[in-house]
C-alpha cells in the first residue's frame, strides 16, 4: 500500500495562512496610518487657514486702532459737551425761573389785586396778597390756573384786612405748583383780556 506523508504541505499551508494573516494586519495598519496622516494633514490646513485669518485680523485690529481710538476720543468730547450743555441750561432755567414768574404773574394779575409776598420752595410758589374783593381775588385764581407755567393753584383762604386809607381790603393766601418751561411767550405778548379778568397792575 503506497503511503504519502502529508506533513510538508500542511506545514506549507500553515506558513501560507501565517503569512496571509500577517499581510491582512499590515495593511490594515497601513491604511489606519494613511487615514490618520490625511487627517493629520486636513487638520494642520484647517488651523493653518485659522491662524492665518487670525493674524489678518490682528493686522486689521493694528491698521484702523488709531481710527477706533479717535472715534472714542470723539464720543468721550461729546458726552463732556453734552454735560457743559445740560449745566448751561440748567444755569439759564435757573436764572430765568424768577424772571418768568414774576412776569407770569404780573401778566395774570387783575387790576385792583396787590401781592404782598411770595414764596418758592423748588416747584412750590406761595402767593399772599390783597384785594378790593373777594370776585378780583376769584379771577386771579382763574386766570393763574389757565397759565402754561402754573398747576394745582389752590386758594387757601381769604380774610378782611386791615382798612387802608378807607378800604375795606381783602387779604388771600394761595399756593401752586409751577412748572417746567414748555415754551417761552412770545416777546411782549399779553394774555387776552378775557382771561386776565382786567388789566394787570405792578404792585406798588
Amino acid at each position: 500500500m503506497l503511503q504519502i506523508n502529508l506533513l510538508p504541505v500542511r506545514e506549507v499551508r500553515k506558513r501560507f495562512e501565517t503569512r496571509q494573516i500577517v499581510l491582512q494586519q499590515l495593511l490594515v495598519l497601513i491604511l489606519t496610518g494613511a487615514a490618520i496622516g490625511a487627517f493629520h494633514a486636513r487638520l494642520s490646513s484647517r488651523i493653518e487657514r485659522t491662524q492665518g485669518r487670525i493674524h489678518q485680523m490682528e493686522k486689521d485690529i493694528a491698521q484702523f486702532k488709531p481710527q477706533i481710538e479717535q472715534v472714542e476720543g470723539f464720543k468721550k468730547k461729546k458726552k463732556e459737551l453734552e454735560k457743559k450743555i445740560d449745566v448751561i441750561e440748567s444755569l439759564d432755567r435757573a436764572r430765568r425761573g424768577p424772571v418768568r414768574i414774576l412776569a407770569e404773574l404780573s401778566d395774570r394779575i387783575p387790576d385792583r389785586v396787590w401781592l404782598t409776598n411770595l414764596e418758592t420752595n423748588g416747584s412750590q410758589v406761595k402767593l399772599a396778597g390783597e384785594s378790593l374783593d373777594n370776585e378780583l381775588v376769584a379771577i386771579f385764581v382763574r386766570n393763574l390756573g389757565e397759565s402754561k407755567y402754573f398747576a394745582d393753584v389752590d386758594l387757601e383762604g381769604t380774610k378782611l384786612a386791615k382798612q387802608k386809607k378807607g378800604l375795606n381790603l381783602v387779604h388771600f393766601d394761595m399756593k401752586a405748583t409751577l412748572l417746567g418751561p414748555k415754551g417761552e411767550p412770545a416777546p411782549g405778548a399779553t394774555p387776552p383780556a378775557a382771561r386776565r379778568g382786567k388789566p394787570a397792575q405792578k404792585r406798588g
